[in-house]
């Protein structure tokens, strides 16, 4: 229960279609996918940061 399967996403976008229009649906993909893309690659680099900072910087014991 609560995952988005294959009817859900035809939903989408037959209201992405009706809303956009077949010419404008590409454009928004694209900004959509780079906006994944970006957003990845920031967790990416922010994990990174975290164990390079867990190397120089060990927590005190006391």
């Amino acid at each position: 229960m609560g995952g988005v399967g294959f009817p859900e996403m035809m939903v989408i976008l037959v209201i992405a279609l009706i809303i956009f229009g077949p010419n404008k649906l590409p454009q928004l993909g694209e900004g959509l996918g780079k906006a994944i893309k970006s957003f990845k690659q920031g967790m990416r680099e922010g994990t990174r940061e975290q164990q390079e900072a867990k190397k120089i910087d060990p927590p005190a014991k006391g």
